[in-house]
């Protein structure tokens, strides 16, 4: 009986037992699936990695063999990646926003980087404001933009780890959640690349320990290969024969039908070649630190657990080129090796070992990181997101028929610069004369309905005729235009002198003035103008004009100069029988009187122009002995005079501004504009108000422009005074110039040949391009703000050797124009996607996409042989 209670007992103990090992596993199934359905509801992690100035056509990525295994394999590659302004901060600047440059107004590294404006207006809106109002903890490392100064934490950014200022690998200024933490020169402490990586793989471990259902959103970016390319110790010695660089467009130099910087730019010295060398190699190792980064960037994905969940982006902010058509080095330039970005994507739903050609831009990050953060990308962004282009193919339903496939740009705006400074007569101030020929230009004027009539229009200016050779001319019409002037400034001149002062305190300076019906006299008799011609004969000079490498400057003479008397002069008999001088060939430098004067000054044999340089009676230039003898003394005395003539040229801007600024700040006439007075046509006429007069209305917004100005200015004053203590003569009139030596690379490895001075960029290198790619045509179509016009099919001419804008017709270059200024104005993704707008016109009126395509494909234009024949570069109606 007992023993059958006991296994009775054993029987209940067991049963208890089973059922509670089974609730627990039921309980941990139900726990882990759980987990699972979380885990399937939690937002993906972001990870952007960002280089500047890699570029992808002098093969930046075949260094880097980490970084192409784990984005190749595991990712998607797409092979047209561009940038839609290759500058470093306005390309960032759109990374950010989403948005062109003509939206956000960060025009170059100077204009609007990191402004007040920019602060108020754009920086509020960028994706990482909106990643973070909806839950993402967001991380921001390493450069931000180039006139970043670590005032203040950019809003969207929970950590900030922000470069102050340019791109620098050692003894720099970083912004740490608003304070600012220098560092020196110590490896690997202070090297930049790692220490941001560091930092960022300690904040995703971190914030996944105490958030770890909160998703992530980094952006790593990295100096290199930026300058001034400063690689880790243990890579000093790599790629000691790097020749990527070495393109078929190195050194093809120089190129008449490009714009004036490449006219300007001739071959490559052997000392510049050498320096493209090094400066390969340097780039190259300085990117091996960053393949270092992106493999510890993988390894703690996989260690965390969150590769599955996270995409990693890694693309560039513009290209670079490294003698690519004589350019020493630098970008900012429409072409292929500067406007082409590496871009790589993996994570969830991204096809892996794929390549997308597909065309995405810099302008895409912002839209595709809020379409992958689960968000409504607004309206105002001019990119589109990149997600519908990674989804994986599914198999399509065999019953499913007409099929649409996916549709995407194939055109896109490449802007570079701001828009010139207008004159007074509202006209833009152009900075390159076109460079066809004067009969081609006139030819091309005479087109014009307004030149062809005879000078009988009140207002014309100019009549084409034609000559007795039957070459075109354009004359004056002096009479109708001065009527025209006449009658718009008739009355104002007529006002500003017959003021009268209508208040006892208010002193206008205007002497009383009577209109008489007498013909006004001449103002110089001939007597009066033959002595004020002797006055200007015997005046001395201020100033002699020397001709230097081609260009003609004007230098002021100092005390103790002496003129020279011109030598091409006659004499010839007046009508009373008096000699009287001739000059013929009156060179403005000297003082002449006659030799039976009793007031005779004695001729000079030379004029002092250098204290070793003169130039002598005979308009030859004679030097010290030693100069011809001495390759070092003539060098140095080489570097004084372009010393000279830059120091002589900033002083004669710097006068021209200051009689600008007066210009625009004359006081105002109090109650001056109140008047009235008698006049023999009018019996009365007066002025009721107080408007300012018609110069001052622009008053205060001309005050803030000249505060600007002024700005601006001051700042070039500085860089200039700089360059004079450190004996810099590196510095050319419109152009971007910089000087290398051997103290510039501060670790291995070192430059040893010595200083050199090259021109990298010029002032008026402002454009817009588009560049399109489609089904059948592959081409470049440039307006320079100059005027100048570049046509580059890539079919036939990938390297962009060769202009062959006078290849196409009138009307194909006006439609080019014409798309080109519509992505110049254009606002928002439905505008600034050219096929995407298309197509939706043509779904309205029931097109289909093959016959869109079609039409696509008579649009674009077609190549015709040269012709002898030139269209030209400009033509009636464009506007740079």
């Amino acid at each position: 009986m007992a023993a059958l209670r006991l296994s009775s007992g054993l029987l209940l103990v067991l049963g208890v037992l089973s059922l509670t090992d089974g609730s627990v596993l039921l309980s941990n199934q139900r726990q882990k699936s759980r987990a699972q359905r979380d885990r399937r509801n939690i937002r993906p992690n972001i990870i952007l990695v960002l280089t500047d100035d890699q570029d992808t056509e002098l093969g930046s990525l075949q260094a880097m063999n980490k970084t192409r295994r784990i984005m190749e394999r595991g990712g998607t590659l797409f092979s047209n990646a561009f940038v839609t302004t290759p500058m470093c901060c306005p390309s960032r600047s759109s990374m950010l926003t989403g948005k062109y440059v003509h939206n956000h107004n960060t025009y170059t590294n100077n204009e609007n980087c990191s402004s007040p404006s920019w602060q108020a207006q754009h920086e509020p809106h960028t994706f990482a404001v909106h990643l973070n109002s909806t839950g993402y903890r967001t991380a921001f490392f390493g450069k931000y933009l180039n006139e970043y100064n670590g005032s203040y934490v950019p809003p969207g950014w929970k950590e900030w780890v922000g470069l102050v200022k340019n791109s620098r690998f050692y003894n720099y200024t970083l912004c740490r959640n608003g304070m600012k933490e220098k560092h020196g020169n110590e490896y690997p402490k202070d090297y930049l690349t790692d220490l941001i990586t560091n930092d960022s793989i300690n904040y995703f471990r971190m914030s996944k320990k105490m958030y770890p259902h909160r998703p992530i959103m980094m952006l790593i970016s990295h100096a290199a290969p930026h300058g001034p390319e400063d690689s880790a110790p243990q890579y000093a010695n790599a790629f000691p024969n790097a020749s990527q660089h070495i393109t078929p467009s190195y050194n093809y130099a120089p190129n008449p039908d490009k714009h004036w910087i490449m006219r300007y730019t001739g071959p490559m010295k052997p000392i510049h070649m050498e320096f493209t060398n090094m400066l390969q190699r340097k780039r190259l190792q300085t990117l091996l630190s960053v393949d270092d980064s992106m493999e510890k960037i993988y390894n703690m994905l996989v260690d965390t657990g969150e590769l599955e969940n996270t995409y990693v982006i890694y693309t560039a902010d513009h290209g670079y080129h490294i003698g690519q058509f004589g350019l020493v080095k630098g970008k900012s330039m429409p072409y292929e090796f500067d406007i082409r970005v590496p871009f790589y994507i993996r994570g969830p739903n991204v096809e892996a070992g794929n390549i997308n050609p597909h065309m995405v831009l810099n302008i895409d990050l912002a839209p595709t990181i809020m379409d992958i953060a689960g968000l409504d990308i607004p309206p105002d962004m001019d990119g589109k997101s990149i997600l519908k282009l990674l989804d994986i193919e599914r198999p399509v339903n065999r019953f499913q028929f007409n099929k649409k496939g996916k549709v995407w740009r194939d055109s896109f705006l490449v802007e570079r610069g701001k828009l010139l400074h207008k004159r007074d007569d509202g006209t833009e101030a152009t900075q390159e004369e076109n460079f066809l020929p004067k009969y081609q230009r006139v030819k091309d004027l005479c087109q014009r309905a307004e030149y062809q009539t005879p000078c009988e229009q009140l207002g014309q200016k100019w009549q084409c005729v034609e000559d007795a050779m039957g070459k075109l001319r354009l004359h004056k019409c002096k009479r109708m235009a001065s009527l025209t002037v006449a009658g718009k400034l008739g009355v104002a001149n007529m006002k500003s002198q017959l003021y009268r002062r209508n208040s006892g305190n208010c002193d206008c300076d205007i002497t009383d003035f009577q209109m008489s019906p007498v013909k006004r006299k001449k103002l110089f008799s001939k007597k009066k103008m033959k002595t004020n011609k002797n006055y200007a004969r015997n005046r001395s000079s201020r100033a002699v004009s020397v001709e230097l490498n081609g260009e003609l400057y004007s230098v002021d003479l100092e005390d103790g100069y002496e003129p020279v008397m011109p030598r091409n002069s006659s004499k010839r008999l007046s009508e009373g029988g008096e000699e009287e001088e001739e000059d013929e060939g009156f060179s403005g430098t000297g003082s002449l009187t006659s030799s039976s004067s009793p007031n005779e000054l004695m001729i000079p044999s030379s004029i002092k122009v250098t204290h070793r340089c003169y130039i002598l009676a005979n308009d030859t230039v004679k030097c010290d002995t030693d100069l011809y003898k001495s390759l070092t003394a003539w060098k140095d005395h080489k570097l004084h005079i372009d010393h000279e003539i830059e120091t002589l040229q900033t002083k004669i801007k710097n006068l021209r501004e200051v009689r600008g600024h007066l210009k625009r700040a004359r006081p105002e006439e109090c109650d001056c504009n109140k008047f009235s007075y008698q006049s023999k046509h009018k019996r009365k006429l007066k002025l009721k108000g107080a408007n300012l007069h018609p110069f001052r209305k622009g008053q205060e917004k001309d005050k803030k422009q000249w505060q600007q100005k002024e700005q601006r200015r001051k700042k070039k004053l500085r860089k200039l005074l700089k360059r004079l203590r450190n004996n810099d003569t590196c510095s050319m009139p419109g152009l971007t110039c910089f000087t290398h030596d051997n103290q510039h690379w501060q670790t291995a490895p070192f430059w040893t040949m010595g200083p050199f001075c090259a021109c990298t960029s010029a002032n008026n290198n402002t454009y817009w391009c588009m560049r399109t790619i489609n089904e059948t045509h592959n081409f470049l179509f440039c307006e320079f703000a100059t005027g100048f016009l570049e046509y580059f099919d890539l079919n036939t001419d990938p390297y962009q050797l060769i202009n062959a804008v006078n290849t196409l017709d009138r009307d194909v270059l006006n439609l080019l124009h014409v798309q080109l200024m519509e992505l110049r104005s254009c606002k928002g993704h439905k505008q600034c996607n050219p096929r995407t707008r298309n197509l939706e016109i043509g779904d309205k009126d029931g097109g289909s996409f093959d016959e869109y395509r079609q039409y696509q494909r008579r649009k674009w234009p077609k190549m015709k042989k040269p012709t002898s024949k030139s269209l030209g570069q400009i033509w009636e109606g464009w506007e740079g």
